[in-house]
Order: structure tokens, then sequence, then C-alpha cells
């Protein structure tokens, strides 16, 4: 647990600051210019960028490097990389990712970590964020639900903290949108578990063993526009 925890610390260096995904050119419209807009966008975050997409993904990374199904895990982070319409998600993703596995790597050494580095090293894999995150997470004991929930919360915390640099919002209006998406995100996990909590006789199929989708124009617009504002505080 005090790893998850220490993994999941705005104080971890994974770089994930320099990233507003799409919000900063979301707010420099006026789309997200209150906490009316940014609840609306952490909804659409957990539900499709999360729920349908870096969640199902983060899942079958987990099974994947525990299996060591290596082919399989190169192609859905290769999937993952064409799914992002927005060359500055793509780079983002890579970035924090690698960053991710590497500096896991040099804290937390494990034989399983360095069969993966192995993989990107020899340009197999980018890694793509949820694929490092799961990377990390099951060299550390963490179970599979546990990753995907894990994984939303940094996801989600981050954009709040990019919203509150970018927009009129205070800390505890901040947090209390936050509080409110993350009452929300087990029964998002949950969807994604479907299968694996069939399999133990509860829940109904899910979309984890799915193929990881994307649909969430509004973000990938924004994404895709952010090189075009007069000045910026984030990459993408």
């Amino acid at each position: 647990m005090l790893k998850l925890l220490h993994l999941c610390d705005s104080l971890f260096p994974l770089g994930g600051f320099a990233y507003s995904d799409g919000l900063e050119t979301a707010a420099a419209s006026g789309l997200v210019g209150d906490a009316e807009g940014l609840a609306a966008w952490l909804d659409v975050s957990l539900d499709e960028t999360i729920g349908r997409l870096d969640g199902p993904a983060a899942w079958q990374a987990w099974g994947h490097i525990r299996d060591e199904q290596w082919d399989a895990l190169s192609g859905l982070d290769e999937e993952l990389v064409a799914l992002r319409p927005s060359s500055a998600g793509r780079r983002a993703t890579r970035a924090m990712g690698r960053r991710l596995l590497t500096t896991w790597r040099a804290l937390y050494a494990t034989p399983q970590l360095d069969r993966l580095q192995d993989h990107v090293d020899r340009g197999e894999l980018a890694p793509t964020l949820p694929v490092a995150f799961a990377g990390a997470c099951i060299s550390a004991g963490i179970n599979r639900h546990d990753t995907v929930t894990a994984f939303a919360y940094t996801r989600l915390a981050s954009t709040v903290s990019a919203a509150m640099r970018l927009a009129p919002i205070g800390q505890i209006e901040a947090h209390a949108l936050l509080a409110r998406v993350l009452a929300r995100t087990p029964e998002v996990v949950a969807r994604i578990a479907g299968p694996d909590l069939m399999a133990r006789g509860i829940g109904l199929p899910g979309v984890g063993d799915a193929p990881p989708e994307a649909f969430s124009p509004a973000l990938d617009i924004a994404a895709m526009s952010q090189q075009y504002l007069h000045s910026r505080l984030f990459r993408s």
C-alpha cells in the first residue's frame, strides 16, 4: 500500500505537471471557465478517456505483464498511441510512461520490470502511461482492480491540479469536484473489471477485456488546438 501511495503522490516525478491534455485550450476558449465546466470535463475524462480507453488498457496491460505476454502487450501499447488523434497527446503518454518506468525501476527494481525495460530498449514498447503504470503496480504487488482505481485517481487529480492554474476555481471548490467524480470512479472501475468479477460469481459483463476505444471529440480537438495558443503553461 505504501508503494501505491508513493506512485500516486503528486511528488512522484512523473512529469504530468507539463501536460493539461487539452484543458488549457478549453480554459482559454471558455469551455472550462468555471466549476460547472470543469465538472463536465472531469465526467468525460472519467467515462470516456479512463472508462473506455486508458482504464481498460491498464487492466489488460496488468494481465499481459503478469503472464509475460510481450507480443500482446506491444500490440496494446501501439493501439493506445494510435487511438490518440493529437500528436501532443501521443508524445505526452509516451513521455510520462517512459519517465514512470525509468524512475520506478531506479527505486524498486524487479526482474519483471527489467524484462519490460528490455522490450522498451528494443523499440517494441513506447511505453504508454497506462502500460508503465500497470508495470509499476504489478511489480509492487498491487492487484488488478486497485491498479485501475489508482490510475483513475492520478489522472483525475492531475486534471484538477491543472484546472486550478488555468481557471478561477478555488482549492475547496476544485477538491469538491474531485471528490464528486471520485465517488463515481468505483462504478466505472467495476464496469471495466466486469469479466473478472463474473468469474467469481458477482458482477456483470464488463469492458476490461474488450479492445480499448476512444470517442471524446471535444477533448481531442482541444488537445490538437493547444499549439495555436498565443501563450501556454503546458505542452499539451
